[in-house]
């Protein structure tokens, strides 16, 4: 069987695989300028989604500027921020607050006495932790790659690019849905929300300030705000009166820790039945399962019967945005692999199109240029 190497896809396609949609030029009564410029053509809705996750995380240091631009230009239709707080309540994109695992922190001689411990969602965490930090603080250090045992080509890029404020990635946003002439949306997600709020640096307030900004809180903007918790949803919607997307995310183990800390016993599993998710569908738009909540893994690796989540959420009006879908080996079902090395590619097109047939509404993937192409091959054998 052949092994497929990471190195031999990505080249060809930076170089020739840059999707941009060109829209209808706009229609003026008197030439300008403007009304010569190209279009921006609106979001697709009528094919499934993909989500640039953490921005090409298969292919830059996640949550970067860099990382998020490379997936919009790989035709991602939306990037996903994950967003913490700083010491002085700015919004900034890290996979964690505790950021010793994606950023040069520990080489900061002048920052060696922040490192701590701290109880984060009932967990101990050690490290260095974005709320001990100004922003101007943080902007001396660099973003590293998360995973260099499995993306050592990652690493090439450590030490380049700054940790971004959700304000950059709003404008980036921007930027970019003008130069492709598509319209690019943003997923951000707020990251341990029960925590911040606790600490005094809720991450509610500034992100719908943000969002608001950029004239994303309408109903049918390019964005969906995400959340592993309930309570926070439930306060954007009804508090805040939010009216952009919501969504809620959700794992194959364990509870919301908003619920752990009120003492209720729900499960996400409980909160995923078909009458808990309409009961949901009256403030959320959205999930966004673990994908094996959508097809389970059997005892062997390989993957067994889809369950019903997909029908259930959708007979509730609400959209199915799984994931994570990654190209190496180790992440994926046994059937999908290629050789024995975790760390090469496997058959990750296939997997994608495996799930798209379950009708989901889009994924979540480190490597948009193969879910890119997968969506086609989906829906020319549609």
């Amino acid at each position: 069987m052949t092994t497929i190497s990471r190195k031999s896809t990505l080249p060809a396609l930076v170089l020739t695989g840059l999707v941009t949609v060109t829209a209808p030029a706009l229609v003026s009564s008197a030439p300008s300028a403007e009304a010569s410029a190209p279009a921006v053509a609106p979001l697709r809705t009528d094919r499934p989604l993909v989500i640039g996750h953490r921005g090409a995380a298969g292919y830059r240091p996640e949550h970067t500027l860099a990382s998020y631009e490379l997936a919009a230009r790989m035709g991602a239709d939306f990037i996903e921020p994950d967003l913490v707080s700083t010491k002085d309540h700015v919004l900034v994109t890290r996979h964690e607050n505790e950021i010793s695992g994606t950023t040069d922190v520990a080489e900061h001689p002048e920052f060696a006495d922040r490192k701590t411990t701290k109880t984060v969602d009932g967990k101990a965490v050690t490290g260095w932790f974005t709320e001990d930090f100004t922003l101007a603080e943080l902007r001396t250090l660099r973003a590293t790659e998360r995973l260099p045992g499995v993306r050592q080509e990652n690493t090439i890029y450590n030490g380049r690019y700054q940790v971004p404020t959700f304000d950059e990635v709003l404008r980036l946003r921007d930027r970019l849905s003008h130069e492709l002439h598509r319209t690019i949306g943003v997923y951000p997600e707020t990251k341990h929300p029960t925590y911040f709020r606790s600490i005094g640096l809720d991450l509610e307030t500034p992100m719908v300030a943000a969002v608001r900004r950029a004239h994303l809180d309408r109903e049918q903007a390019p964005i969906f705000i995400q959340s592993f918790e309930l309570t926070n949803l439930l306060e954007l919607r009804e508090k805040q009166r939010v009216r952009a997307p919501l969504v809620f995310l959700t794992s194959a183990k364990g509870q919301p820790f908003d619920l752990t800390a009120k003492g209720d016993p729900r499960t996400y599993a409980d909160l995923l039945t078909a009458g808990s998710l309409k009961d949901l569908s009256k403030v959320i738009n959205g999930i966004g399962p673990d994908k094996n909540q959508v097809i389970p893994r059997k005892a062997d690796g390989t993957l067994g019967t889809p369950t019903s989540l997909v029908a259930d959420a959708h007979a509730a009006g609400l959209k199915v945005h799984p994931y994570t879908f990654r190209n190496e080996n180790q992440f994926m079902p046994v059937e999908f692999r290629n050789g024995t090395s975790p760390n090469d590619y496997g058959k990750a097109i296939n997997e994608q199109v495996r799930f798209l047939r379950t009708g989901i509404d889009g994924l979540f993937t480190d490597n948009a240029d193969t879910g890119v192409v997968a969506r086609q091959e989906y829906l020319d054998t549609k």
